[in-house]
């Protein structure tokens, strides 16, 4: 896998964190999960920002965002215990398809 490609899983992982961690800084009344939304927040953009160097902007956003929406909804559900009913978890396996479609792809 090439790094550009390496640097954007990272980049959709560090979303997933911060997306998580923005939901336990309550409103920014927390300072330390603040500092972790933060933390996570700089990490995925600059990994973002390194994986355009070789990876359309189009392509990267996309696989960004999906990685960090489907991420984030798996967090809410086992972590935060959100529902997940079957057309939820049918629509997440589809983006999850659709950034393995992207991948191959590109």
């Amino acid at each position: 896998m090439p790094l550009s490609w390496v640097y954007l899983l990272v980049a959709g992982m560090l979303e997933i964190g911060f997306t998580t961690f923005l939901k336990l800084t309550e409103g920014f009344t927390k300072p330390i999960m603040t500092g972790f939304f933060l933390l996570f927040s700089f990490l995925s953009f600059y990994c973002l920002n390194k994986s355009l160097e070789s990876i359309p902007l189009g392509v990267a956003y996309a696989v960004w965002t999906g990685i960090g929406a489907a991420g984030t909804a798996c967090v809410g559900v086992f972590i935060f215990g959100d529902d997940l009913s079957l057309w939820k978890a049918f629509f997440l396996f589809t983006l999850v398809g659709s950034i393995f479609g992207l991948k191959a792809l590109s």
